[in-house]
């Protein structure tokens, strides 16, 4: 199963093929594939870029061999003349951008500062031009952080809106490469705003752009502290979860692990399910599975068994499986987490068509040994303030029949403030007007 439920071929079409790089890497270490495979799907990626070093290495390690293909030897030599013909290209510009005196003189008004360029420096569209060009071969080089400096100087300067909007994207790569999420995140935003408010040749081409947008994110919203919020956030505005569900469904996955992993966005799980429902004969996997098994058709049994799937999916997925290592222990700190709360699904739903639920059958609901079913239910109990109470001597969790589920008790408490805001404002309103009376009164 372990390759079954692999998500790189769907993803990877996507994304920038230096994106790829890290799934591959991944795959590879996870040894979910041959690794003839993956070093065959490495050189293929790096045939299109200027990394000719790094399919060198990949090349030897493939064939065992320190020999090289002469086609690669002379594809090194191209790469460096035309690195070298760039930069003397770009020159002027890269020295008058790294004289922090200089460049005080530039201003938010791009217009002035190509005119004051061209006047003062015999700085040009040319070497403008050559700027971006030199940023981009740095990147297909693979010296990402260069990259990220020359093209965020480029769209300073650029008043092309296509080709400003290209260097983004660029520039997005290069930070997500680099792993600085907090700057990646900020290009994401700009990224986001650009594409739903620009006028694209056609809504085909402002879909592929939102597309590629929610793909790309992955590598962000999986890594930065407040990720799990924004997936949630883009996946289910209205016009990215249409792109999901028109040509995208398998990021329904990425979707349904951030809503279960996050507790203080329960709210939106109604709507996943909905979706779920929706898209189940495009796209279904474990997780997806998961969630139609309980809360859809109430199959615990099969819950279980797709829980014990998810754990394996999560594992061997690039985005979710990310290894944290601790002492002398590796953890995977997402797979813990949507095991927990998944279990908390399991436990909730069950008491909610239960009144006397015997712990055994729980613990086995659960996947869990009867000791641990009983720790997790007596810690749920605790912390959760549920009113049910654990008969040792049967081994059974009764349930209140007085309780009061969560979402009923904010339904009452919303009640309750409808009506004292009704009641502020009346008694706000009600003198005003009365004062207001008196005085047309007077006069």
């Amino acid at each position: 199963m372990a390759s079954t439920h692999d998500l790189t071929w769907k993803v990877a079409p996507h994304l920038d093929r230096h994106l790829v790089f890290p799934l591959l890497e991944f795959l590879q270490e996870r040894q979910l594939y041959n690794d003839e495979e993956i070093l065959k799907a490495k050189i293929e990626l790096l045939s299109e870029t200027n990394m000719v070093d790094y399919a060198m290495d990949i090349h030897k390690s493939l064939y065992h061999t320190d020999q090289v293909p002469q086609e690669m030897i002379d594809r090194r030599v191209e790469v460096v003349a035309r690195l070298k013909s760039l930069e003397e290209s770009a020159a002027p510009l890269i020295s008058f951008l790294q004289n922090a005196a200089l460049v005080q003189e530039l201003r938010p008004d791009k217009q002035y500062n190509i005119q004051m360029l061209n006047e003062r420096y015999q700085i040009g569209a040319d070497q403008i031009e050559a700027l971006y060009q030199y940023a981009k071969f740095q990147f297909e080089c693979g010296n990402y952080s260069g990259a990220a400096d020359y093209l965020y100087q480029y769209r300073a300067l650029c008043t092309n809106p296509e080709r400003s909007l290209s260097a983004l994207w660029g520039k997005l790569a290069a930070e997500v490469l680099m792993q600085n999420w907090d700057i990646a995140l900020e290009e994401l935003n700009r990224l986001k705003e650009i594409i739903d408010s620009k006028n694209f040749a056609s809504p085909l081409t402002q879909l592929q752009n939102r597309i590629w947008l929610m793909h790309w994110s992955l590598f962000i919203f999986f890594n930065h502290e407040n990720g799990r919020n924004g997936i949630i956030d883009l996946f289910f505005h209205d016009r990215y979860l249409n792109a999901i569900q028109t040509n995208a469904h398998h990021l329904l996955r990425y979707l349904a692990t951030a809503v279960v992993v996050n507790k203080r966005r329960r709210n939106v799980l109604k709507d996943l399910i909905k979706v779920i429902q929706q898209e189940q004969y495009c796209y279904k996997d474990p997780i997806t599975e998961f969630l139609e098994c309980l809360y859809v058709n109430y199959d615990f049994e099969g819950a279980q068994t797709k829980l014990c799937e998810c754990e394996q999916v999560i594992l061997n997925d690039p985005f979710l499986g990310k290894r944290v290592e601790e002492g002398n222990f590796v953890t995977v700190p997402l797979r813990d987490e949507f095991l927990e709360n998944a279990r908390l699904f399991i436990f909730e739903t069950y008491c909610r068509i239960h009144q006397c639920i015997d712990i055994s059958t729980l613990a086995e609901k659960m996947n869990m040994s009867y000791d641990e079913a009983e720790r997790f239910i007596v810690n749920l109990v605790r912390s959760s303030k549920l009113d049910a109470k654990i008969d040792s001597v049967s081994g059974t969790l009764v349930m209140s029949t007085n309780h009061i589920n969560v979402h009923e008790q904010i339904i009452e408490s919303l009640k309750n403030l409808n009506m004292r805001t009704y009641m502020l404002a009346k008694n706000i309103v009600e003198p005003a007007q009365a004062a207001a009376q008196a005085s047309a009164a007077a006069r």
